[in-house]
Order: C-alpha cells, then structure tokens, then sequence
C-alpha cells in the first residue's frame, strides 16, 4: 500500500515537518504490526507540501497515472490542499488531517480536522464572556483558511455583541508586522485573532511581545502549536490562548498511551508533540479503516471505526466531532484551561 505523506519539509511552514513524520510513520508501524491493510503493508512516502512547493500536482498526478499511489494523506494549509485535490481528481482517498476552514466537497477528499464552529466559535464566546475581550483585531495570511476564518469570526463577535476594529491581512514571509503592530497600538483592542502560521506566527509574537502589547492585549490563534510556542520563546507567550483538538500535555488516558508509545520509538528527545503533528497520527489510522470499510461516501449511517487519539468521529465532511480545548501559554508549554 504505496501512501503519499505530504508535509511541509522546508519554508515557512517547515517547523511542522519532523513531528508530522514521526506522528504518522508511528500509525503506520502500528498498523503494519496488525497486519497491515488488508494485508498488505503500508508505506509512507514523504513529499514537500511547503506553501512555496509549487510541483506537487505534477508528482502526485504522474504517480497515480502510473498506478504508483494507493493513497495521500496531507497536514499542510488549505492553499495546498486545493492544489493536491485538482491532481488526485478522486482517483485515489486524499485523507486531509489538520484543522481547516470547513466546507470540503472535492470528490475523494477526506476532512478530519477542526472547523471554525467547533473550534473557533467557542473559543471566541469564553474570551469574549469569561476575559471580557469585547474589542478585537484580527491578523492573518492573506490565504484561503485566515480569510474564511475571520468571516466567520466577525459574524460570532457580532452575534456576541463585541466589536472589529480592524481585520488585516499580511503576505506570507512578509518580514515586518510594523504597520500592523502600529496600528494595534492605536487601536487599543483588548485581544488579537491571529491567523499567522509557521515562521510567521513565530516572528509576528516576538515583535508583539517586544512592544510591550502581551501585558495588556490577549492573543488567541487556532494554529499556533507547541513547535511554535518553543520557537516564539517564553518571555513573549504571556496572554497567549490557543484552540485544538489536542494538547501534548492532556492529560487523559488515550494521550498518556500515545505519549509512551511515540516517546518510547523516539526517545525523550523525539520532536516535539503537537496538534498538528498528531492529527497526521489519526490520519493514517482513518486512512486504513477507510480503506477497509464497505463504503466511502459520505453520509454514512454510523461514524467511521478507528484508532483515534482525540476521540474522533467521522461520518462525513460535514460530520465531523472531536472534543476541542482551550489552553493559555505558560512559558514554553500550553496549560489546559478548560474543554470547550
């Protein structure tokens, strides 16, 4: 069973890359100890799906012609997304794991990652109910999922009686978020939805928390993950709230197995564990019993069975529930505050 693991390998998303792989490439040895799929092994191949890799159609379309590809399972952003699923075209189950804007119907793609109802909107409602953030700014890529994102944002802070200031967008690799930040310090909003991602999100915290602007203004992100959390660095992740289906340091059962079994093929110095890394882990998983089920359309009449992590159901795109939490920085890890 030939898999095609797409992860961003280098560029500005490259951050995310060593943990994916060990994520999933641990599914796979879990599965191939069972038997495999349908007894037959599986094997991941690793692709570059960095924002910046513009050939991966090319790659992946001249391999399903040639009958070289079972499978693709992917954990990089909705921009690669689309591209990945104009080249598979339905010819082979594209399994996408990470959280995205919602809305997914391209024939053969398989959504199992947050979306803005699940994980925003709650999000949202406790820092605008419990923190009193009623003044917002929102920041993000000028990319498929941020622009989604905040339009759905906009509508709850209204529906909440809170208020945009402003929402703004940024090239990604931009180099500077002076404008930005200057007006941010104009503004005086009581919180940031930030939709940075990668090298970004990691530069845009520091200049934040350089300007003084973490003692007084909350930063909420959807994306920013505990590689990230270690790179923006402690002294600049005070006020800052994240939103996931997963956590490394949950603390219930299913996760402490996990963390074992990963930390005991990888060792303590294993790449840091991450909600993004590990919806690849639980990608792989859903891929086999995918495979392995009578039917793949969506609409099912029951949730699809399998090894989940999160504790995950799906039962079609548009069906998806997972448990998601809210967790604040401190210093280099996110503390659990609550399940949403």
């Amino acid at each position: 069973m030939e898999v095609a693991l797409l992860v961003p390998v280098r560029g500005a998303t490259g951050i995310w890359g060593p943990s994916a792989r060990a994520c999933a490439q641990l599914a796979a040895e879990e599965l191939n100890r069972a038997g495999g799929v349908g007894g037959r092994e599986l094997r991941l191949h690793v692709f570059n799906a960095a924002d910046e890799c513009r050939d991966i159609p090319q790659q992946l379309g001249a391999l399903i012609d040639e009958g070289a590809l079972d499978a693709v399972v992917g954990m990089h952003t909705s921009a690669v997304r689309g591209r990945v699923s104009a080249a598979t075209r339905g010819r082979v189950p594209f399994v996408y794991t990470p959280l995205y804007e919602g809305g997914e119907r391209a024939p053969g793609v398989y959504a199992i990652g947050e979306t803005p109802d699940l994980q925003l909107l709650p999000a949202l409602r406790t820092l605008c109910l419990r923190y009193g953030a009623r003044r917002w700014v929102f920041v993000g890529h000028d990319c498929v999922w941020p622009r989604a994102s905040h339009r759905f944002a906009g509508a709850a802070l209204q529906a909440l009686g809170a208020q945009l200031l402003a929402d703004r967008y940024t090239r990604p690799a931009c180099g500077s978020y002076r404008a930005v930040l200057d007006e941010i310090e104009r503004l005086r909003p009581d919180a940031v939805l930030l939709s940075l991602v990668g090298q970004d999100a990691i530069d845009f915290n520091r200049e934040f928390a350089a300007r003084g602007l973490a003692r007084r203004i909350r930063r909420l992100s959807c994306a920013i993950e505990e590689n990230a959390l270690l790179a923006i660095g402690a002294d600049s992740t005070a006020g800052l709230f994240a939103c996931a289906g997963y956590f490394a340091t949950l603390g219930h059962d299913a996760n402490m197995a996990f963390k074992e079994r990963y930390h005991g093929r990888y060792g303590e110095r294993a790449p840091v564990l991450n909600a993004l890394a590990q919806s690849a882990y639980d990608g792989v998983h859903f891929l086999a019993a995918l495979l392995a089920a009578p039917g793949r359309a969506a609409g099912r009449r029951a949730p699809l069975a399998f090894r989940s992590v999160r504790g995950l159901s799906w039962q079609g795109n548009a069906r998806v529930q997972q448990p998601v939490f809210l967790a604040e920085a401190d210093g280099h890890f996110f503390q659990v505050t609550e399940r949403l």
